[in-house]
């Protein structure tokens, strides 16, 4: 799969100053490694650090290896198509046009998975067991892009407590754990785990825009 430099899209950015320039580091980081890879190289981590200016104390914190970071800049790839498939999707705020933009994110999202499942599995093994960090994704932070860009026109309408759990949720119901779970314990094929995912999916987004409805509505009546 040819590896080209992906799109901007919308983010689920972290809060504190801190964690934003934690953020932007790991981008520019794997940005850099995309750049090297599409020139033909095989860079070791040092050499991606020492090509973004970034110390190579911090590199090796963000990608412990050159098979991690390897392994994400190859993944990252899949960015146009997800945003392709994003780009097909209204951009209205009415509950069905979000229900679409949803679907279209699971459905693209998890095929994806499905394609590269050897990668992400490996992946997987290469970071389960690294130190926890309370403000640096360990993996995952493309996943938490394309949620927030498919969630973009709702994003007013939401309280931000109700719109960060609604990525929270999304973020447990797609990607390769959920394939895992669906797959090595339940049992399922790929076509039965994909319309797992999708089904949970728009449960959690009706209840989220029904409590939304509720607020809003409590807030418009007049007090007594």
């Amino acid at each position: 799969m040819p590896i080209r430099s992906p799109r901007p899209a919308p983010t689920a950015h972290p809060t504190s100053g801190r964690a934003r320039q934690k953020y932007r580091t790991r981008r520019e980081l794997l940005d850099t490694a995309i750049r090297l890879v599409g020139t033909g190289l095989w860079p070791t981590v040092a050499e991606v650090a020492d090509a973004a200016q970034v110390s190579r104390r911090t590199a090796y914190r963000y990608f412990p290896t050159q098979a991690q970071l390897l392994i994400e800049a190859a993944l990252d790839g899949v960015r146009p198509a997800m945003a392709e498939a994003m780009a097909k999707t209204p951009s209205g705020r009415s509950e069905s046009d979000l229900q679409e933009r949803v679907d279209a994110l699971v459905r693209s999202m998890q095929r994806l998975t499905i394609t590269h499942e050897s990668l992400l599995r490996t992946l997987v093994h290469l970071t389960v067991l690294e130190p926890r960090s309370s403000d640096r994704p360990r993996r995952g932070v493309r996943r938490q892009e394309w949620i927030a860009q498919a969630l973009e026109p709702a994003r007013a309408e939401l309280s931000r407590a109700a719109y960060e759990r609604l990525v929270s949720a999304l973020s447990l119901i797609t990607g390769i754990e959920a394939l895992l779970v669906l797959r090595d314990i339940r049992g399922l094929t790929d076509s039965q785990a994909l319309a797992v995912s999708q089904w949970m999916a728009q449960a959690v987004l009706r209840e989220t825009l029904a409590g939304a409805r509720r607020r809003a509505g409590k807030g418009s009546r007049p007090r007594a």
